[in-house]
């Protein structure tokens, strides 16, 4: 069990923004868009749960230092959504242990496969997941918000 772990209340609201806002702010042109794109974040327990989703935060010290999201995706996937670390708290094994929670959910909600989409800035993140085990597709999306976010696709077949 990761410390501090725990499911996101909309009161996390603040920290989430500042840790998601800490990690933009690593990528030259990276924003966020909270009356946009990003506006999740306002209320987020609230916002994952309407899409029958789940959202955790790890607190260490009085501050969330890292969250992951799941959603249902279609039959049989899962979507992992939001995965952040902050600055501080990375290379302890921490995104690791959020992936391998948010696939252990997928798992008990019957999904056999998890995607991810990933800004295609984010090369730790990408470096991660693959070796993690997620495959990098073909496809890409544009977002078309206010930091130009172009998209990579992952995925991976649960065991």
């Amino acid at each position: 069990m990761t410390p501090g772990l725990r499911e996101a209340v909309d009161r996390d609201s603040g920290a989430i923004v500042a840790l998601i806002g800490g990690c933009f702010a690593e990528y030259p042109g990276c924003v966020l868009d909270l009356p946009g794109i990003d506006a999740w974040m306002l209320t987020p327990a609230t916002a994952f749960a309407t899409g029958a989703g789940r959202l955790w935060v790890v607190e260490r010290d009085g501050a969330v230092v890292a969250c992951v999201g799941l959603k249902p995706a279609g039959p049989g996937r899962a979507e992992l959504k939001s995965l952040y670390v902050a600055a501080a708290a990375r290379g302890q094994g921490l995104g690791a242990d959020l992936v391998q929670l948010a696939e252990d959910a997928a798992r008990g909600a019957g999904a056999a496969v998890v995607e991810l989409w990933s800004d295609s800035r984010f090369a730790d993140a990408h470096r991660l997941y693959e070796r993690l085990g997620y495959t990098r597709g073909p496809q890409l999306r544009a977002l078309h918000d206010p930091s130009d976010t172009t998209e990579y696709f992952f995925d991976k077949a649960l065991s």
